[in-house]
């Protein structure tokens, strides 16, 4: 991992009275997100459009999605940044242990705007992204499907990518072995339901490549040493970019999503909370489409989106057919003991 102006960007400027912003008037906030293209799609989407409505500079500070970095300063009770990116898995941590602020929701807008899965009472979420099957179409003109072809060596003969985590893994193979979307965890709870899974994965364990960074994905399809890989979608899109024939099975992608939060201890958190509202308006989630393709995390930013832009966004209707939420909050109770089976595994 499920990271600009918009086009009316300029509307917003009448849109955001933000409470804080007097407070910070020509003086800058400290905002902490993953780097690379994901941050430079914020830079136009959402930090330059937030200055050019407030007059404040947004300070960027990067990082590798460490939440040692976080707690650091919040024990150090000296909590330099203002605004900061994570993933689910951090978000969940974060607000276990009480590092995180809790969010005034009344100041961020009406819940039931936002995607499933991306609301938290300490976290808003920013982006929304896919773990999904892909293939190049340049040697494989028939490609798979649906997700049960990656199970299908007889059809699809070769070799094929999987991330080495059980995170996704066991969710793709309940999935092709006919679990429906919304019965995955119930199955995936049980210790007859983890057997199901691995059971599943047993029957390609000799045709797997595994990649552990998300760059090697498209480069085992480009090299063709797999005929199929498990990716995250903007790797894929970017590999497009660059002049690859790429396609993505959209049928059973698992979606996950980054979140904005606000470290303990945070010199001005109304400022902070004013930010990520302009972070999340619609029109500025929409703008972010324009960069990377990871999808609006709001309902009410679709209309926003052009057709082109939507075509690549896992958050499309037409893409979301047969979708699944990871269910982090399970791997968090889970993923221990489950990571020690699947290294187990691995090694039999």
């Amino acid at each position: 991992m499920k990271m600009t102006i918009g086009r009316r960007a300029v509307t917003l400027l009448g849109m955001l009275a933000l409470t804080a912003a007097p407070a910070l008037a020509e003086g800058s906030l400290s905002v902490m997100s993953f780097g690379g293209a994901y941050q430079e799609a914020q830079r136009k989407a959402v930090f330059e459009s937030y200055t050019a409505a407030t007059g404040i500079k947004v300070d960027e500070q990067e990082y590798g999605g460490e939440i040692a970095k976080i707690a650091a300063m919040v024990e150090s009770g000296n909590t330099t940044v203002d605004v900061v990116d994570v993933d689910a898995p951090t978000l969940l941590q974060g607000c276990d242990d009480g590092i995180f602020e809790k969010i005034d929701w009344d100041k961020i807008g009406p819940k039931d705007d936002w995607l499933a899965g991306t609301t938290s009472d300490c976290g808003v979420g920013t982006i929304v992204y896919s773990t999904a099957l892909a293939y190049n179409a340049a040697t494989l003109k028939d490609g798979p499907k649906v997700i049960a072809d990656l199970f299908d060596t007889a059809k699809f003969p070769g070799k094929r990518g999987l991330w080495k985590n059980p995170a996704t893994n066991l969710e793709f193979a309940l999935l092709a072995d006919g679990v429906p979307a919304d019965q995955v965890y119930e199955v995936l709870s049980t210790p007859e339901g983890v057997d199901r899974a691995f059971a599943k994965l047993d029957t390609i364990k000799k045709d797997i490549v595994w990649w552990e960074a998300g760059a090697q994905a498209p480069q085992l399809l480009a090299s063709g040493e797999v005929v199929m890989t498990t990716a995250w979608n903007g790797r894929i899109y970017n590999a497009n970019k660059e002049g690859q024939d790429f396609k993505i099975v959209w049928d059973n992608q698992i979606l996950d999503s980054n979140y904005w939060v606000i470290p303990k201890g945070a010199k001005n958190p109304e400022a902070s909370i004013a930010f990520i509202k302009h972070a999340v308006e619609p029109k500025v989630l929409a703008g972010t489409t324009k960069y990377i393709p990871y999808g609006p995390v709001r309902k009410s930013a679709s209309e926003f989106v052009t057709p082109e832009d939507a075509a690549n966004l896992p958050t499309s209707p037409a893409n979301m057919t047969v979708a699944l939420t990871l269910d982090n909050a399970f791997w968090a109770d889970n993923g221990d003991e489950i990571r020690k089976r699947f290294t187990t595994w691995l090694a039999q």
